[in-house]
């Protein structure tokens, strides 16, 4: 009872001295800003587990509410420079450094994939469903989630899943370890002795114990190699209580630490850019996955604890306390697969319910078509249907309307966008390569379609706002100046451009501005700080350039005018 009231008095002290330093500093900028850490972990008591939502209420739900208003707020999870902090939501890699080739290829995984050296025990099954598999459990005594490829498509699924997989973590997600393993049938056993033998859910809802015909069954279903292997993903179970999936709108009502609506979070606005460019269509709520992280030292007692308690009552048994964090998970629906065939044309193109397209259909009695019917996709059946030409990012669609995605704004899509860039084409290759592909030809078709389509997503929306980027201050020419990195000449987008820039004082306290001289036109970088002693400088820029009106929106940069002078902030038009 002890450690419960304390953890109540943190967090209520917490929240008080937050709100008394709120109302005391209503200024723009405080001390510590730019901020790069959201503590969203302060330990709550572990909330009841939510059973994951039903595919068609999903779909109806967010098809017809939840629709964004005329005008959609910025993210609300920022920091002063518009970056998204680090949390129990995403965690900065590619976004703010550049990952070596061995950290991306190496991505979420801390061990070598499960002990092939013995068989593997089944500890629960499924034979029905989209996608059929087990839970395993290794001779380290390791438990993993495993699923296969269909019989027609070998490594379609599990290839795939195991490259997104590591996008995802470089991005910044929090997702599972994902390997690709190789076992026979053989390697698959039943305990027969076990206490508690695996058991399914069969076609007709009635649980019962699985049996090796069940086994033989799934094996009837997958891809099995001449030599007898299959392959397969062996996902390893996550640390934590399974709390349920999260959802793309609203707040956990059982989580104090969830302040943000979701569909007001950059990472998960921003989720639709990667989406697009890895046509994860299935990019919803039941591919989500919440857990709770236990504090150390905290949970249910011991046995031993418990059998002294049942002879002399104490108090009752403290609540487990912990935090929640946010995964991403079941990447078989990516590139060119469907998880159990090749990706649907629909996939990427359209909504499952989409009036437009059905009334023109309808109202032309079926001579107007949908376009995307007659992509012309090669013959891979490791690959699927995954394409370069027909892909428009703006155009590309998940399998049903996504509350975060459809609030995308230029600002959100350029933090994406900013973030794909730097996947170089030799990181890509070595990303690729973990997929250890049987056919060589269709593992560079895939490479170069990753490639085409990045290309077109970094000139798509870079054109869609000012692309300036990179902001900081040289104080290693004699004068403290601004400099920055043109993202769009560095992705080669425009010809000839110059800038437009303004300087003014802003008083932090109340943002009023004052200027500091007329407009200068320049055609380089860095831009000199004027010699002014006021705490804070705005300066506003824009990118001059034909053909590129987004470029001519301002960027706002602030900086902290002090002996030691920084730029604490950064807005876009």
């Amino acid at each position: 009872m002890k450690r419960k009231a304390r953890a109540t008095i943190r967090f209520c002290l917490v929240l008080v001295l937050s709100t008394a330093w709120l109302t005391a500093a209503p200024q723009k900028f405080k001390s510590d800003d730019p901020i790069w850490v959201d503590p969203d972990n302060l330990p709550i008591p572990q909330p009841e587990e939510q059973d994951d939502r039903s595919q068609i209420l999903d779909l109806i739900e967010n098809t017809f509410t939840h629709k964004p208003d005329d005008i959609i707020p910025r993210a609300e999870n920022i920091n002063t420079l518009g970056e998204v902090p680090d949390s129990s939501w995403f965690t900065n890699r590619m976004g703010r450094r550049i990952l070596n080739v061995e950290e991306l290829v190496r991505g979420p995984d801390r061990g070598n994939g499960p002990d092939v050296s013995q068989p593997w025990t089944i500890i629960s099954a499924k034979t029905e469903g989209i996608t059929p598999g087990f839970r395993i459990r290794d001779a380290r005594g390791d438990v993993y989630h495993i699923k296969f490829d269909p019989a027609d498509n070998d490594q379609l699924a599990t290839s795939s899943e195991v490259i997104c997989t590591k996008l995802f973590h470089a991005f910044g997600y929090y997702v599972p370890e994902n390997y690709l393993a190789f076992v026979t049938r053989e390697m698959i056993r039943i305990d027969e002795k076990a206490e508690k033998p695996a058991k399914i859910t069969d076609e007709n809802g009635k649980e019962r114990r699985l049996t090796e015909r069940d086994v033989d069954r799934i094996f009837e279903r997958i891809a099995v190699r001449a030599d007898g292997r299959v392959q397969c993903v062996a996902s390893l179970n996550i640390e934590g209580g399974l709390i349920g999936p999260f959802k793309y709108y609203g707040l956990r009502s059982d989580d104090p630490n969830d302040i943000f609506p979701h569909e007001h979070r950059r990472e998960l606005r921003g989720l639709r850019v990667f989406s697009a460019w890895l046509n994860h269509d299935d990019s919803r709520s039941m591919n989500t996955k919440d857990f709770f992280i236990p504090e150390p030292g905290t949970g249910p007692t011991s046995k031993s604890e418990n059998s002294a308690r049942e002879v002399e009552p104490k108090e009752p048994k403290e609540p487990k306390m912990g935090f929640i964090r946010h995964y991403l998970i079941d990447f078989g629906s990516c590139l060119g697969s469907g998880s159990v065939q090749i990706q649907g044309r629909r996939a990427g193109n359209e909504y499952r319910l989409e009036w437009t397209p059905m009334l023109k259909s309808a109202l032309t009695f079926g001579l107007w078509d949908r376009p995307w019917r007659y992509i012309d996709y090669p013959d891979y059946p490791s690959i699927g249907r995954f394409e370069s030409d027909y892909f428009h990012p703006a155009r590309w669609k998940p399998e049903y309307p996504n509350p975060a995605f459809e609030r995308m704004t230029g600002e959100d899509a350029f933090w994406a966008t900013r973030i794909l860039m730097r996947f170089t084409d030799d990181m890509l290759a070595a990303v690729v390569r973990t997929g250890q592909w049987l056919d060589s030809e269709a593992e560079q078709y895939l490479l170069k379609t990753l490639i085409r389509r990045r290309d077109k997503i970094v000139k798509y929306y870079l054109g869609q706002v000012n692309p300036l980027d990179d902001f900081r201050i040289d104080e290693d020419r004699g004068k403290p100046a601004v400099t920055f990195t043109n993202l769009g000449e560095k992705a080669a987008i425009a010809p000839a451009y110059s800038y437009e820039w303004q300087w003014f004082r802003f008083d932090n306290r109340t943002g009023t501005t004052e200027s500091l001289g007329p407009v200068t036109v320049t055609t380089a970088a860095p831009v000199p700080l004027p010699d002014d002693r006021g705490d804070y400088l705005l300066l506003k820029i824009r990118t001059i350039t034909s053909g590129q009106a987004g470029w001519r929106k301002d960027v706002l940069v602030y900086v902290r005018n002090e002996s030691q002078k920084k730029v604490v902030g950064v807005e876009r038009e």
